[in-house]
């Protein structure tokens, strides 16, 4: 499921949160609900930008990546940890 990262100007905060695709956030206050936090003194009607996102994962569990790799990292092979 992708990661988002979303941006208030009303408050200068950036929040990440996983949800899917088909979700669209447009405010502070649908953002601090799907994150777990709270709105503060920032008003839940107030815009957010979604800034970029990611794929949580790449790589299907046990397979290889889309370049026939196993996707490196922290322990896939990337850091040499065991």
């Amino acid at each position: 499921m992708p990661t988002y990262e979303y941006y208030c100007e009303a408050n200068g905060e950036s929040v990440d949160v996983i949800h899917s695709m088909q979700v669209e956030l447009a405010t502070w206050g649908e953002l601090s609900e799907l994150a777990g936090i709270g709105c503060g003194d920032t008003p839940k009607g107030a815009p957010v930008i979604r800034q970029l996102s990611a794929i949580a994962s790449l790589v299907p569990k046990g397979g290889k990546g889309p370049r026939g790799d196993s996707g490196g990292g922290c322990c896939g092979g990337g850091c040499g940890c065991r």
